[in-house]
């Protein structure tokens, strides 16, 4: 279609076309700047809430009508990097959760090989323990472990028991093991938001324990989101960043399709979960991951999905202008 015009009303069209994320070419990681991958894995949640495998899909059908430039930082961020839909970690064994995380990680080796940052729609949360064991003290990150901007309802540093319903690499144990095989460093990470309904009182204990940064929904409210984000800027400043965002951050009347609601209290709304993302703008973002759709619980007009979209369009443009600025600067030496 030679009108870019009439090019541009058609690929904002979700049911034309080949669904790919954001249009993105279907191509491998090599050459490319950004790879937006597709995880669909749902055993790591204990064999509870098995939807979230559909997350991808539900995704790539509602990606097209997303932005396609940056109003606030005056980006189109597909000019400013080449960015490709490398297609779903292919997962034979699906409800092998162990042999999944295995399978994702050997994966993600393959984009850090080509040089490639991979911006990634889940699955359930295990899937950020299989990608970062590829990416911390990886090829993008110069050796160093990775730091996280984790948004979430919960901790994930669970240790009182070694797995979750059967799953040890579970989306309850990543925070924990990550930390121990020394491919995140959580004395540089910032873990925002948590209110999940706790079992034991004793239920952060283990993030303090290892050191996390822990700023709960309360404190959150207390505080005000310019002094968190300024915290925030402060740990991460220098970091190798890797942005992990569980849907559950959000309240459940923005997005009710996920897996573990938390309605006992208010989470994000869309401008305070922005604005949290924002706070690594500028910095080396290394990776980052959308977890914890359920398309099956999904209202609808597909709100759950069309939120996770537009968080992830955040992050691409973060990353993309990154890539730019990279650009401009080898251009001008």
């Amino acid at each position: 279609m030679s009108d870019p015009y009439q090019a541009s009303m058609m690929q904002n069209l979700y049911w034309w076309g080949i669904p790919t994320l954001f249009r993105c070419p279907n191509e491998g990681p090599e050459g490319a700047d950004i790879a937006l991958v597709g995880v669909p894995h749902s055993t790591g949640n204990g064999t509870t809430e098995r939807d979230q495998h559909l997350g991808p899909r539900a995704l790539r059908n509602v990606s097209c009508v997303q932005r396609r430039v940056h109003g606030g930082f005056q980006l189109d961020p597909w000019e400013a990097a080449r960015i490709v839909d490398v297609g779903d970690v292919p997962l034979p064994r699906a409800n092998d959760n162990e042999a999944c995380i295995a399978d994702i990680t050997e994966f993600y080796k393959g984009i850090d090989a080509a040089g490639a940052r991979p911006i990634s729609i889940g699955g359930d949360h295990s899937i950020t323990g299989g990608i970062v064991q590829a990416l911390g003290k990886g090829q993008i990150t110069q050796g160093e472990p990775v730091c996280f901007l984790h948004l979430d309802a919960h901790t994930d540093v669970f240790t009182k028991v070694d797995h979750f319903l059967g799953a040890k690499k579970s989306a309850a144990h990543w925070g924990a093991y990550l930390a121990d095989q020394g491919q995140v460093d959580p004395t540089h990470s910032m873990q925002i938001g948590l209110r999940g309904h706790p079992r034991t009182l004793d239920w952060l204990q283990p993030s303090y324990d290892y050191g996390y940064n822990v700023v709960t929904m309360k404190e959150f409210r207390q505080r005000g989101l310019a002094d968190v984000v300024a915290q925030a800027r402060e740990v991460l400043a220098g970091r190798p960043v890797y942005i992990t965002f569980d849907l559950d951050c959000l309240d459940p009347t923005i997005a009710p399709g996920v897996s573990n609601l938390e309605p006992g209290e208010k989470g994000f709304d869309i401008d305070e979960a922005v604005g949290l993302l924002h706070s690594v703008r500028g910095m080396n973002i290394v990776g980052a991951d959308v977890v914890c759709m359920m398309p099956t619980k999904d209202s609808p007009n597909q709100i759950t999905a069309l939120t996770a979209a537009a968080v992830m369009f955040e992050m691409i443009s973060m990353m993309a202008e990154g890539v730019g600025q990279v650009r401009t600067s080898l251009t001008a030496g």
